[in-house]
């Protein structure tokens, strides 16, 4: 017997790639300008470094403050590595391939190091570790000597093709979205939530919380080091006061902001952060860019009221995306009446069934009932 197949768990692959799909026939056809282009690329980042971190802190409830230093470690290293290969391969796919494996791989081997010791704290501890780490990684590159990585003026990298880094771009979210849902969805998984609700439970049935914990957080480095590997590729130049602890933070408000645990909602969530950020620094130029930190901190801070003041809880639940795909469905059903079936389980059609104006009763007696009379009847 085939499978049904639940595409409620593929939606977020199908919009993805419809999104990557328009936007790249627009670029071929040379309708994109190349803001727009610059801001799909940031978008794309964004979402990869949200989903990876939401690993850590949605599904596996510990808080990291040092995503932004294995993104910086992706960049320099991923960066360092095109640099050196340009001359030989050139600036092309096999170049960006080998860059992304040994940007995300380095972060992952970070990952580990850090991980054995920090992911036996929990809770602030370990956000102080991940945050000591990741400023530690931004004052080793900003020291550096100029010939290893550019020191203070930052490494200067290759720029890739602006028409086609989006789509690889949207390509490696498909990727990073395959394997942290198919890890969440098995059973390992299952094992992760449980740590999460639970950590003493979960030792007491057997579950391995160190091996899980290191798991979690080596996938979400590497993913994060592809992230920024990708940055590296998408901008000229690599400076690590970019990748400070507000970077880290600005992740973290993507997964809190879109729900702890969602991974749709930390799609969106990132997409309209850097869509809101990038729009601010565009819109307000000149004398009105010292409003750019204050209105997108004000707009922040009405969009996490709204989504978890109690009082708003009826008005989410009324106007949300859901309801309204709810009430579409609805007013399709009823405005046409070929699309109505009948119900094939009625009472008057199942001829099994008792009839509900019958009403079943049993006559009892007291005492019409003994062992002894039970036995001669047996016999």
């Amino acid at each position: 017997m085939m499978k049904k197949i639940e595409w409620k768990n593929y939606a977020n692959y199908i919009v993805v790639a419809a999104v990557a799909l328009v936007f790249a026939i627009m670029s071929l056809t040379g309708s994109l300008s190349s803001s727009n282009i610059y801001l799909l690329e940031k978008i794309a980042i964004s979402i990869i470094l949200a989903v990876s971190l939401s690993m850590v802190v949605g599904f596996l409830g510990e808080l990291s403050l040092g995503h932004a230093g294995f993104m910086c470690v992706g960049a320099y290293l991923g960066g360092k590595v095109a640099v050196l290969l340009q001359p030989i391969l050139g600036n092309g796919i096999v170049t960006l391939i080998i860059a992304l494996l040994v940007g995300g791989a380095v972060a992952a081997l970070c990952g580990v190091v850090i991980g054995l010791p920090a992911l036996r704290l929990r809770g602030d501890y370990l956000a102080i570790v991940t945050l000591a780490f990741g400023e530690i990684v931004k004052s080793v590159f900003m020291n550096s000597s100029r010939e290893s990585f550019g020191g203070s003026l930052g490494l200067d990298t290759p720029r890739y093709d602006k028409s086609v880094l989006f789509i690889i771009a949207f390509v490696l979210v498909l990727l990073c979205l395959a394997a942290v849902q198919n890890i969440i969805r098995s059973k390992h998984g299952r094992a992760i939530t449980a740590i999460r609700d639970n950590e003493i439970a979960a030792k007491a049935t057997g579950i391995n919380v160190t091996k899980y914990k290191l798991i979690v957080f080596t996938v979400s480095s590497f993913f994060a080091g592809i992230a920024g590997v990708l940055y590296s590729y998408s901008n000229y130049t690599v400076q690590s006061m970019k990748f400070g602890y507000n970077y880290s933070i600005e992740i973290l408000v993507m997964v809190v902001l879109g729900g702890m645990g969602s991974i749709n909602g930390s799609i969106i969530a990132a997409s309209l952060i850097t869509f809101l950020d990038v729009w601010l620094q565009t819109k307000l130029t000149g004398n009105l860019a010292v409003l750019q930190d204050f209105l997108y901190a004000l707009i922040l801070i009405v969009l996490v009221i709204y989504n978890n003041a109690p009082a708003l809880k009826g008005f989410r639940e009324k106007y949300n995306f859901a309801a309204l795909l709810k009430k579409i469905k609805l007013m399709a059903y009823h405005e046409d009446p070929a699309k109505r079936r009948e119900d094939e389980a009625k009472w008057d059609r199942v001829p099994t069934k008792i009839e509900m104006n019958e009403v079943l009763s049993v006559d009892l007696q007291v005492n019409s009932y003994t062992p002894d009379k039970g036995k001669k009847e047996e016999q």
